[in-house]
């Protein structure tokens, strides 16, 4: 088990990189966490919804994600409350100490989650979340040292050197355990370490003797293209407009999978930023809405900032706009939620669609394809070509007479709108602009617009990834004691 002295400690980067190790040299691995809380979410190929992290650490695996690798998921709705989902299943919106209370009756679905992959797998590295610290959470402890119990797991404790403290953090973390719990971690990691490894030394000798527990790896920060997943992602903090292409995604409140937006940031050319204040958007080439947790507030949140108020200013100069999910419930003319199911009643949406959304109890959850049924703005030319993505909301969206209808889903759903010029687009597809050409065929239009000369570059996402994942593994044999890792895995606790 590989836990962390504070979230974003790179528990998730190490668990999928030992999980790619464990692949290269032979053996079944899979990846797991009892309870995520995130809104990046991943769609199992069985319409599941899972945290993205686990999809990724499965893809690092070689093999197919699935809801036993996250059966408890947390999307934060609010400051004090999140959706449930439990087995990829829409479980209800509690607050958060009504679920800490309730968090015990969740304990079977976790062992049982758990017992189905050791059945099937030689090895399962599983994650914590936060820290096992958080002495406050330690009662019905399901996700820290209450997982590594249940499945008798020794644990590596990483800390997290790039934020300053960290044999504070260890030290810390492992004196505010249990004694019973202290003895369950077997190694400590130092991760995201710049500079030369030999200044280090006297500390991790000190720790060492302090704690009786042997640092078995010190990790490099070393840039990895490998998927985000949450808020606290370093993506986030590009703001800052390159050269070429300008591309602008507004950074909502409750942001969700932004990784749709990944593959611009791969292309020679294109500058992509997050924009969190107003001021900030200045005159992109084109703007991004994102998916959201929670579109009502955020939509309120981008009329109180003045942020509306600039983009559609910019949609009146023919500024592309695209919106993803709940970035295009709200391009439409009105939301309702007549269930509660977000923020309650209606409201007023940017008026950029001529379109309706209505919030449903039931969330919609599949991959899927689609081809494209006719093209506008930057999707023109796409006409008869498929598309591929995934759905994760609850909400339908009618076209109210004023839009064209783009695309054609596999099981005969319309999905996809445009304004009748184009310049304003949306769809609820996830990942779509992964489908391979799509979003290089929009940069080319954008470029052409501005006089750039694209060039010959492509791009291969599968390929890609294998590789960052084998860097990955790499990176973990180069800093990590190997030898001693399998000695733990061996002893067990």
């Amino acid at each position: 088990m590989v836990q962390g002295t504070m979230s974003n400690s790179g528990k998730s980067f190490l668990t999928a990189g030992l999980c790619r190790v464990f692949m290269q040299d032979g053996y079944k691995v899979a990846p797991f966490k009892s309870q995520n809380m995130a809104l990046n979410s991943y769609i199992t190929k069985d319409g599941l919804e899972i945290g993205r992290a686990q999809a990724m650490q499965a893809e690092a695996c070689g093999i197919e994600p699935t809801v036993d690798m996250n059966p408890i998921l947390l999307k934060p709705t609010s400051h004090v409350g999140s959706q449930v989902i439990v087995n990829g299943e829409v479980r209800g919106n509690m607050k958060a100490m009504d679920y800490y209370r309730d968090k015990i009756q969740l304990k079977a679905d976790v062992i049982n989650a758990y017992n189905r992959l050791s059945q099937e797998y030689d090895i399962i590295v599983i994650e914590g979340a936060g820290s096992p610290a958080e002495i406050n959470l330690r009662e019905n402890d399901i996700v820290n040292m209450g997982m590594a119990k249940m499945a008798r797991a020794p644990v590596l404790l990483v800390g997290d050197i790039d934020r300053g403290g960290v044999f504070a953090a260890l030290y810390g973390t492992v004196k505010l355990l249990e004694e019973d719990e202290q003895q369950m971690i077997k190694g400590l990691v130092i991760n995201k370490f710049r500079g030369d490894v030999e200044i280090l030394k006297p500390g991790l000798g000190m720790i060492e003797d302090r704690l009786s527990i042997p640092v078995v790896g010190v990790v490099p920060l070393e840039p990895l293209d490998i998927d985000d997943e949450d808020s606290l992602s370093d993506r986030l903090g590009q703001t800052q407009k390159g050269a070429g292409v300008d591309v602008a995604v507004i950074h909502l409140p409750h942001i969700s999978n932004f990784t749709d937006f990944s593959v611009f940031e791969r292309m020679e050319g294109v500058s992509l930023r997050y924009v969190q204040k107003a001021g900030m958007l200045g005159d992109p080439d084109l703007i991004l809405l994102p998916g959201t947790k929670n579109t009502m507030d955020d939509l309120q949140w981008m009329r109180e900032s003045g942020m509306e108020a600039l983009i559609l200013r910019q949609a009146e100069k023919k500024t592309p706009v695209i919106g993803i999910c709940g970035g295009f419930q709200m391009l439409g003319k009105e939301l309702e939620d007549p269930y509660g199911v977000e923020h309650g009643g209606s409201m007023r949406g940017m008026g950029l669609l001529d379109m309706r959304t209505v919030f449903r109890e039931a969330k919609t959850r599949t991959q899927i394809t689609g081809t494209m049924e006719r093209g506008a703005g930057l999707w023109e030319g796409w006409k008869g070509r498929e598309v591929t993505g995934y759905e994760i909301h609850m909400g339908t969206s009618e076209n109210l007479g004023g839009c064209l209808e783009l695309i054609r889903l596999s099981d005969g759903r319309l999905d996809a709108l445009s304004s009748e010029d184009g310049s304003v687009l949306g769809s609820y597809l996830h990942g779509l602009f992964d489908t391979a050409g799509f979003g290089e065929a929009m940069i080319k239009r954008l470029m052409a617009a501005k006089g750039l000369e694209y060039g010959s570059w492509s791009f291969d996402l599968e390929a890609h990834k294998e590789q960052e994942y084998d860097r990955l593994a790499d990176l973990v044999r180069r800093s990590f004691d190997m030898k001693k890792i399998y000695e733990i895995l061996e002893e067990g606790i």
